[in-house]
């Protein structure tokens, strides 16, 4: 099993977000989590918890970042 860090050093920069149901791609992760800190950081409530849940993914090195709830099948 992959520890917490190895996970978060994804070698592929690419990396995918959907916020707002917006799919945005970008070329660099830093840019990207750049992006979402700034959002996150100039938001409160329930828009501060989706940019920080892509933020989020993005530092634990996923690919595809959403904020998207999964709890839709219960």
């Amino acid at each position: 099993m992959l520890s917490m860090s190895e996970l978060a050093m994804n070698p592929n920069r690419k990396v995918t977000t959907v916020c707002y149901g917006k799919k945005q791609k970008w070329d660099d992760r830093e840019e990207a989590q750049a992006y979402f800190l700034e959002a996150m950081m100039n938001s409160d409530g329930a828009e501060y918890d989706r940019y920080s849940g892509i933020y989020i993914q993005l530092q634990n090195g996923l690919s595809y970042c959403t904020d998207e709830d999964d709890e839709e099948d219960e």
